[in-house]
């Protein structure tokens, strides 16, 4: 039924929980899952301001926060595969939700499973007048979503 899953995470325990959903839905057809972090661009700032002190331009910057985001997603990687689960890694930068809705319909999946909560530092002022990505990408995915507590 849900052959190919797209699992968004930002590396937060909800995520982690919503991994072990990813790992049983292998019992119930899933054969592919395609591992997701987006990273937000609104950080970029906040991540130049560190990053700087080291001496490192914004291209540099990019550069290190992708290569440490792949290291996380090859430990996601291998424990999928581990189940018996293929995989694709996709790192994008952008708003979430938009990219996470991208990334379904551009990878043709029939499921995204995704925690509830995530990690982000955005105030909780912020985040109720603007939503959740979760909020968000439940209203704009044209394929079902799993969101996970």
């Amino acid at each position: 039924m849900f052959k190919k899953i797209l699992y968004p995470t930002d590396f937060s325990e909800d995520a982690e929980k919503a991994l072990e959903y990813v790992k049983k839905l292998k019992e119930a057809g899933t054969e592919e899952v395609v591992i997701l972090h987006v990273i937000d661009l609104v950080y970029l700032e906040a991540y130049e301001d560190v990053y700087s002190l080291e001496g490192m331009d914004t291209e540099q910057i990019m550069e290190k926060i992708k290569d440490e985001t792949m290291k996380k997603l090859k430990g996601i990687e291998e424990n999928l595969r581990s189940h018996g689960l293929k995989t694709k890694l996709s790192v994008r930068m952008g708003k979430p939700c938009a990219e996470i809705v991208k990334a379904a319909e551009e990878e043709n999946v029939s499921l995204i499973v995704l925690g509830s909560t995530g990690k982000g530092t955005v105030s909780e002022v912020v985040e109720r007048l603007l939503g959740s990505t979760v909020e968000n990408v439940v209203a704009h995915a044209k394929t079902p979503v799993l969101v996970v507590r």
